[in-house]
């Protein structure tokens, strides 16, 4: 169990949060989406990032990747979070190439790695079909017709699917679940996009008969539950870290306002209420960089316990990045509510982040079932 940094994941930490602040401030996201820009992030933005090794920092050496470790790409998200800087870091490398790297086959990984190491190829996970989390029992098909397999269904929710250049689809098989690698112009397919109240971009996709051969097949039908389980997993914890970034700038920015503001001839931070109340937010803080840290370290020492660890941080940052976002606003009064403060955003943030790979409750009854509950 890790639950410090060591030098050179600090010295990353500090470079990312450098990077973040001075090129990608909440402004930026703000930008983007009063211009209602197509892609939902800048690209010179995403090429910086590429250029910095963020989208190879997990990947293996042999397919140009850097091998880092999560303990380093979870302090890069992390500090993503403080500005809410948009890019397809999460649905790509978190999500889609850890897909490739448990699943995929030799031919597959060549194909695929180094294209997203280099920031040339962009995937999506075409996962959920419900308003609620879904991690199995897909509408979804994937049906044998020769050497070929034909998808038909429709999905919702997908991270990035507007702009991806791959999509992986989940679908249910005659003999359980397949992963199928799609190209995102293959004919068949009908992309929507749709802008979210967090200002981040998803896709409502359909697949109609989509033919594809099956060497886009991403192991095999009996292995696609194991592989699937294991990139939500991962993508649990790496949202748990931006989560968690997010609500450390936000509580940093609540308690800088406190100190300014002054009411009834004082600071409003003098008032025991507000301050017992910002106590109980930096204690919730405290502990969620514990769990978030002993999480991206279980993926790094690959533990029997990551299912656990990986709800165990997706509800407790479910949880308090509601609290510290409801009580900024609280805090803040009447401003608090305007667009033109980024409290705002960090807000809006929370709600979407929470649904996305489950919310608490999933969480919790998830956490109790594993645990023998």
């Amino acid at each position: 169990m890790t639950l410090v940094l060591n030098e050179e994941q600090r010295l990353l930490k500090d470079t990312a949060k450098d990077f973040i602040s001075r090129v990608m401030p909440v402004s930026a996201l703000r930008t983007l989406r009063d211009q209602k820009d197509a892609l939902g992030y800048k690209r010179e933005h995403w090429q910086q990032m590429v250029e910095l090794g963020w989208a190879s920092m997990v990947l293996p050496e042999a397919y140009d990747g850097l091998d880092f470790g999560y303990m380093g790409l979870g302090a890069v998200i992390e500090e993503s979070g403080r500005t809410l800087a948009a890019s397809p870091l999460f649905s790509t490398v978190v999500l889609g190439s850890t897909i490739i790297i448990e699943g995929g086959s030799e031919e597959q990984k060549s194909a695929l790695l180094p294209g997203i190491a280099a920031g040339e190829i962009s995937l999506a996970l075409a996962l959920e079909e419900k308003p609620h989390h879904q991690t199995t029992g897909f509408a979804t098909t994937a049906v044998a017709d020769g050497d070929d397999f034909i998808i038909q269904g429709k999905k919702v929710f997908v991270l990035d699917g507007h702009s991806a250049d791959q999509l992986i689809v989940a679908t249910t098989m005659e003999s359980g679940i397949g992963l199928f690698i799609v190209d995102a112009s293959a004919s068949g397919i009908d992309r929507r996009r749709h802008h979210l109240i967090d200002s981040r971009n998803t896709a409502t996709i359909e697949f109609k008969q989509v033919r594809v051969n099956k060497s886009s097949l991403i192991g095999d039908a009996v292995q696609g539950q194991n592989i699937l389980n294991t990139a939500m997993d991962y993508g649990r914890i790496c949202l748990a870290a931006e989560m968690l970034g997010a609500a450390k700038e936000c509580f940093e920015r609540t308690v800088a306002y406190l100190k300014e503001r002054d009411q009834f001839g004082v600071k409003i931070g003098s008032f025991q209420a507000l301050q017992h109340r910002a106590a109980k937010m930096y204690i919730e803080l405290e502990l969620s960089k514990s769990v978030v840290l002993d999480a991206l370290s279980a993926i790094d020492d690959k533990r029997a316990d990551l299912p656990q660890l990986a709800s165990l941080a997706k509800a407790s940052l479910n949880d308090v990045f509601e609290l510290v976002t409801n009580e900024a606003v609280q805090m803040h009064g009447g401003i608090g509510v305007t667009d033109e403060l980024d409290i705002g955003f960090f807000l809006k943030r929370s709600r979407v982040a929470t649904q996305i790979l489950g919310d608490s409750s999933f969480h919790r009854d998830r956490y109790a079932s594993l645990c023998g509950y």
